[in-house]
């Protein structure tokens, strides 16, 4: 196994051992518990022993807590998982511990009042200004007995926070179906389920590449509502209890720091700034995505009635939960005559990650080498260089771990091995940057091949892993996507429009049989589909970030099944399936938490800049790749999301862009 320059040590999980993932977790904790204790005993407080120390242990523990958190999303070995979610709960304990250490806040609130603060340049001004407002935050100003009562509470929701990711991660829940019942799923997807020898049934997982093409493709309303029932009941009687204790403190919590409500704290260090503006932002939203929704309910009720009488089930009058994306597929298929199935036939992996890396390395003026031989934790993981086409220099590297495993988190995320800011020497780190997905593996008769939701997907998550590789701060507080979380989709969002543009599909597009391009009139179809379900897809996203954001508003204790039941009834206006409970396995309700409504807020911005920029300057236009590069990317969360963008729009941003691109008028 090769070590690649610039990148510190992770683990070969070939050799390492769930005592050394333990062992580890202690180390880091007592190194860092000691940079603590000094920098609470320092009897001269000045920018060399109070901050630099804080600076050089934030870099150093973000790079090795991660590597101790990567084995419980990526490990094939469930001990070598169980051994790192363990190593988690002992490190955001610590965390937890730490932010409350108020011989240290005392120190760094005495520093922010020295002459010497006012030298230090806007970031590292910035780093203490925001790590005094932490403290306030985090009730350092209060008597001993409220901060004994808030650190409990803090590290019981930490606590509870891992298990209910862990149950998530380890789920395995399927079901055992006849092929009969599976009547408009794709042929080579049934043909790839697992045969279970004691039934001789096909065994349908609720991981996404089984999840999503049944629920979309299966004509069988029985069988869709068998698949979606249990997706929703998955880790239901656990997860429930986890979340409403986790939300019953959050509210503790809130009222402990006088604070109305757990959004409202939440809010307050966020772009909205507070609950009123969401829920006005969302109520507006809802509004005007309601005439919409109602048009395309229309068209999918006589499309169920169409095909009750002509596949002989009984037409019940009504657009079922679990009718929802079969319909929504339906309609993108017959009104816009988009054929997904056909459409997946030119979008091959090898296809679109050379298209899209093409068109990242153009717009971005970067290049990248896949690297052989270096240290990844599975066969399957590719590793790449990333080099300034400009100055040649390595920038950083990332990982791609594209396919599901038993075990690997189930969902797409980005996480940052490694930050690029400055050590403590003061030299500039690589950064490292891993993105996990699920996509579609590859059969004997076909490649992987992605559907254009899951190209869409890469792109966006792609899109991250460039904001972790581009972003260059001093601190790692800054660093990549830690932005204010309303702001941190932004920038992805943004690039998810090339994949509706002509001359970017054209570069991610080949059959896979022969090469041929993706036919004009086919690719013109699916352009003119975008807004296709506009008015659900949206409403959808309205009800979650409503619910979320009424669940951190409660005064009382929480019924999430309730509440989630009545919220979509309201917004969507159906009903829920009886005896689920979605909120359980409603990953963002932990990390996310009243922040759901970011990705909605954030799109705002993100068709600004793709409308007000790259669709009048050209999508594979360099110049304006450079200016995104380094106005949007480079300064990470050093400057406000707001700053950021005006230095890009050259103004004030505006939601015109984002209403015309949902089809709407401002």
């Amino acid at each position: 196994m090769v070590r690649f320059d610039g990148i510190k040590s992770y683990y070969d999980f070939r050799q390492v051992t769930s005592d050394q993932l333990k062992t580890d977790a202690q180390k880091l904790i007592d190194d860092c518990k000691a940079v603590y204790d000094s920098v609470a005993k320092v009897e001269a407080v000045s920018f060399s022993s109070v901050i630099q120390p804080l600076l050089n242990v934030d870099a150093d523990s973000a790079h090795r807590g991660v590597a101790l958190q990567l084995p419980g999303m990526v490990a094939t070995d469930k001990s070598l998982r169980d051994a790192s979610s363990d190593a988690e709960k002992m490190l955001e304990e610590f965390e937890v511990e730490m932010s409350m250490r108020k011989d240290v806040f005392d120190n760094i609130l005495a520093f922010s009042k020295s002459d010497e603060a006012k030298t230090l340049s806007p970031e590292m001004k910035r780093y203490v200004e925001k790590q005094v407002n932490d403290g306030m935050r985090n009730g350092l100003h209060l008597d001993e007995a409220k901060r004994d009562e808030i650190k409990a509470v803090k590290k019981r929701i930490s606590e509870l926070g891992v298990e209910f990711n862990k149950n998530l991660n380890e789920d395995t829940t399927f079901i055992l179906l006849d092929q009969s019942e599976l009547s408009g799923v794709p042929d080579d997807l049934v043909g790839s389920f697992e045969k279970d020898e004691e039934s001789g049934k096909l065994k349908v997982t609720m991981k996404y590449p089984h999840f999503f093409p049944v629920t979309r493709k299966c004509n069988n309303p029985e069988t869709r509502l068998r698949v979606e029932k249990t997706y929703q009941t998955r880790c239901m009687e656990e997860n429930t209890k986890i979340l409403e204790e986790i939300v019953t403190l959050r509210q503790k919590q809130a009222e402990l720091l006088s604070y109305e409500n757990h959004a409202a704290y939440i809010q307050e260090v966020r772009m909205a700034k507070d609950p009123g503006t969401v829920k006005q932002f969302l109520n507006d939203l809802g509004a005007k995505m309601l005439p919409l929704w109602k048009e395309e309910q229309d068209v999918m009720m006589r499309m169920k009635e169409e095909e009750a009488k002509e596949l002989g089930f009984e037409f019940d009058g009504k657009l079922n939960f679990w009718d929802f994306r079969y319909y929504m597929t339906m309609v993108e298929e017959k009104q816009y005559a988009v054929d997904q199935e056909k459409l997946k036939e030119y979008f091959p992996m090898e296809v679109v990650t050379a298209g899209m890396m093409d068109i990242y390395q153009r717009i971005l003026g970067l290049k990248f080498t896949r690297l052989e031989g270096g240290e990844v934790w599975h066969d399957e993981v590719e590793m790449w260089q990333v080099d300034d086409v400009e100055t040649k220099e390595t920038i950083g590297y990332f990982y791609l771990d594209l396919y599901p495993r038993d075990g690997k988190y189930g969902h797409a995320c980005m996480m940052q091995l490694q930050p690029a800011c400055l050590d403590k020497e003061g030299q500039r780190q690589k950064s490292v940057v891993v993105m996990l997905c699920n996509f579609a593996k590859s059969t004997k008769d076909k490649p992987s091949l992605l559907d254009h939701r899951e190209v869409e997907t890469y792109f966006h998550e792609f899109g991250h892993v460039m904001h972790g590789i581009c972003s260059q701060t001093e601190t790692s507080r800054f660093f990549g996507t830690h932005v204010e979380r309303d702001f941190v989709e932004a920038p992805s969002q943004m690039l998810e429009n090339w994949v509706w543009k002509e001359e970017s599909l054209r570069l991610m597009s080949k059959h896979y049989k022969d090469g041929t391009p993706l036919p004009k009139e086919m690719l013109d179809k699916l352009v003119a589909s975008k807004n296709a379900n506009a008015g659900g897809f949206n409403l959808r996203q309205v009800f979650l970030a409503t619910f979320d954001q009424r669940l951190h508003t409660l005064k009382g204790a929480p019924n999430t099944a309730e509440l989630i039941k009545d919220t979509y009834k309201e917004i969507v206006g159906i009903d829920t399936i009886p005896g689920t409970n979605f909120a359980a396995i409603f990953g963002h309700l932990v990390g996310y938490d009243a922040q759901y409504y970011g990705y909605l807020w954030s799109e705002v911005y993100s068709q600004d800049m793709f409308q007000s920029r790259f669709d009048k300057e050209g999508v594979l236009n360099l110049k304006t790749g450079l200016d995104y590069r380094n106005m949007i990317l480079r300064p990470g969360g050093s400057k406000d999301g707001m700053d950021l963008l005006k230095d890009f729009l050259g103004r004030e941003p505006n939601n015109a862009a984002f209403l015309k691109s949902k089809g709407l008028s401002a």
